[in-house]
């Protein structure tokens, strides 16, 4: 097999700052974490690729589950995030999911989000797919996400002054800085980032940061596909470059098409219009080119089975009709409710030519969610010292092989909160200490920016919804020879741009998350295989997590679902 890379090839950083803690990344977890660290360690640094605002919890529109209703229980939320995670998911990170989700919801009210209420004044709460009960808290109807966003960045801008917490924006992390490597070659503990900047003065272009933990809270790897729901920014940055630094990756197969997403032809490419499941859990049907309901025959739950089976279905009828698409009908329930329930919808299908209270609005399946990530406990600890990682950059377990519908901000916040508590304590108690970097020996990798196409290709084809021995093979040699072809011994001549670290960060995610595709020979949840349809639990209720050895060379281990 083809090495991977340890570094990225990129200019000498000409600065350096410092702080206790680095987080990178600003949405829910990001942000959460910042917020709880920064009354807890001297000093902590906010990095984000774009804006404040830009992080991939503006774009959810579903809602956040939890136990909030006198008459649901934690451990019905425990039961049907189990069910959902088709028996991959770790019962200890779902335990603490549920049973400290509802105050994670009600801290985020006292930080000020507005979640749509009722007469009594009470959070409104619906269902979705893959829930028996109504637990999804909404805000604005359709704009749960960007209401959190809101609310968290008030406060975070609120304290901007504060000496001890700064934000950096328009700032990529090309790599996290490591110490002496061990007796094995691997990186030594984590102990920062090289970061470059997009701005104008002394900070501006690379540059080092410096500190005792980094928390990754980089988001998805939607841009892996061709088509996604996820922001343009979500490159897999925080997965490849923890790779990079010796951490450990788990569930990379188990990637989420969603079932609704509008279909805009088959050239329709980048983050594409995402039709909440909310609509299907208020009464939306789904329907074939004959206008007839074809979910009521696949499953008990029709519309809001869970999206796994859903997209299955979608996939299925597609192929028996030799469809491009389903069609969602949601006209029966009224312009001015579907307008007032769902504006964000509204306006964009409006956009885009489609009238949801007239017209019927073509979907089909796209990437949506990742369920894998960076392996970590219950802490939010990685397998790498002085690594964090928590929201859809992590795995923690939580989802298993198909996240539940509305889970994944409430995962954001409750697993933010538990590393941010355990980096400020081991900041407290002088438990880590202040390493010194030394740069990783190896070749190093730059990929063109025009070669991300090809990837995302090569991704989508072997890898999509539904996945084959001979499909995912081809595209591992694939990947491996682009890989191949552009290492470097030495750094390339010219300026890297973030356009090109982005896409080499595409590059590695997708070969690790075929590799371990092509390695899970069964069907289970979001892993379909059409060479092996069933679900195998006497070999595969397993993790399948992958690290880079000594040399470069990528090692799959089957590791246990509950890491404590």
């Amino acid at each position: 097999m083809t090495s991977f890379v340890r570094r990225l090839a990129a200019p000498e950083p000409g600065w350096t700052i410092s702080a206790d803690v680095i987080v990178v990344g600003s949405g829910i977890a990001g942000l959460t974490a910042a917020l709880e660290l920064r009354s807890k360690v001297d000093r902590v640094l906010v990095v984000t690729k774009g804006i404040l605002s830009s992080g991939s919890t503006v774009w959810a529109q579903g809602g956040i589950a939890a136990a909030l209703d006198p008459e649901d229980t934690p451990q019905q939320h425990f039961d049907d995030t189990l069910t959902a995670g088709a028996g991959l998911c770790s019962e200890a990170s779902v335990r603490a999911l549920v049973t400290e989700g509802p105050d994670r919801v009600r801290d985020l009210v006292g930080r000020g989000a507005n979640f749509d209420t009722g007469p009594d004044g009470g959070i409104t709460l619906t269902r979705e797919g893959g829930h028996h009960r109504d637990r999804i808290a909404h805000a604005g109807g359709d704009a749960t996400g960007a209401e959190i966003s809101r609310a968290l960045i008030a406060q975070l801008e609120a304290v901007r002054n504060d000496p001890g917490i700064e934000v950096i924006e328009h700032a990529m992390v090309v790599d996290l800085l490591t110490a002496a490597p061990n007796a094995d070659g691997q990186p030594g503990p984590v102990c920062g980032v090289t970061l470059h900047i997009i701005g104008e003065g002394s900070r501006d272009g690379v540059g080092a940061a410096v500190a005792k933990s980094v928390i990754m809270a980089t988001g998805g790897i939607g841009q892996v596909f061709r088509a996604s729901t996820n922001p343009t920014s979500s490159t897999g940055d925080g997965l490849a470059s923890a790779l990079r630094a010796g951490a450990a990756v788990a569930d990379l197969e188990f990637v989420q098409f969603h079932p609704t997403v509008l279909w805009q032809g088959a050239a329709a490419r980048g983050q594409q219009t995402l039709i909440s499941e909310a609509v299907r859990g208020e009464g939306a049907y789904l329907l074939n080119s004959d206008g007839k309901r074809f979910m009521v025959d696949r499953h008990p739950m029709a519309e809001l089975a869970p999206r796994d089976v859903v997209s299955r279905g979608i996939v299925a009828m597609m192929d028996e009709e030799d469809s491009d698409s389903a069609f969602l009908d949601c006209r029966h329930l009224g312009g001015s409710y579907l307008r007032e329930r769902f504006p964000t919808i509204w306006e964009r299908l409006e956009e885009q030519g489609v009238d949801m209270a007239h017209d019927l609005i073509p979907v089909a399946p796209a990437q949506h969610y990742h369920s894998g990530g960076i392996l970590t406990d219950l802490r939010g600890r990685s397998t790498q010292p002085g690594l964090y990682a928590v929201g859809e950059a992590a795995c923690t377990g939580v989802h298993g092989a198909n996240r539940l519908a509305s889970n994944s901000l409430l995962e954001g916040l409750v697993f933010a909160h538990r590393a941010a508590k355990d980096a400020a304590a081991t900041v407290a108690e002088g438990t880590v200490r202040q390493h010194d970097p030394v740069e990783r020996p190896g070749p190093s990798a730059l990929l063109p920016a025009t070669g991300r196409a090809q990837v995302q290709k090569i991704a989508q084809r072997g890898a999509g919804p539904i996945r084959e021995k001979a499909g995912l093979t081809r595209a591992a040699e694939r990947l491996a020879g682009i890989r191949k072809r552009y290492h470097h011994e030495e750094a390339p001549s010219g300026e890297p741009q973030i356009a090109e670290w982005e896409s080499t960060n595409v590059l590695a995610t997708a070969s690790v998350l075929v590799e371990s595709a092509l390695e899970r020979e069964e069907t289970r949840g979001g892993h379909v295989r059409e060479d092996f349809p069933d679900t195998d639990d006497a070999r595969w209720k397993v993790r399948v997590a992958a690290h880079l050895d000594g040399d470069g060379r990528l090692e799959l281990l089957h590791a246990p679902l509950d890491l404590g």
